[in-house]
């Protein structure tokens, strides 16, 4: 673990996304998140850091998964290719994934013709749903 402490977050800006991405993330499937760089930096987030561990939240704020970021990179969106979209594991295809993300962009007001990503690739260290109560 590094120095940086860890940030508590939720996938998506809807309850039925959030479940969605969850129920992707702890089958496995779903390895590789990504956000606009702008999200991070002073003010913001902090950007992850390889070894860092957070918690991702269930809908209603509690915890659901602890995950520890593997890789980060920077890339410009449309340098994701197929493996990164692959290992989201929401999409399709590129093309899929370039529609969407754009599309979720856009309505947020985020969208510009040169959007730079923050990829991140992640494992999962704790599944706080599969623990007795």
């Amino acid at each position: 673990m590094t120095g940086s402490d860890p940030v508590t977050f939720t996938f998506g800006d809807t309850e039925a996304l959030c479940t969605e991405v969850l129920a992707l993330v702890r089958a496995g499937k779903k390895t590789v998140t990504c956000a606009p760089l702008s999200d991070f930096g002073p003010g913001r987030d902090p950007l992850p850091e390889v070894g860092r561990q957070d918690i991702a939240l269930e809908w209603d704020g509690a915890p659901a998964v602890q995950m520890e970021t593997e890789e980060v990179l920077i890339l410009p969106f449309n340098d994701v290719g197929p493996e990164l979209v692959a290992d989201m594991a929401e999409f399709r295809d590129v093309a899929d994934f370039r529609a969407q993300y754009k599309a979720y962009f856009e309505a947020r007001g985020k969208w510009t013709e040169n959007l730079t990503l923050m990829v991140e690739r992640f494992r999962v260290i704790r599944d706080f749903g599969a623990e007795p109560q």
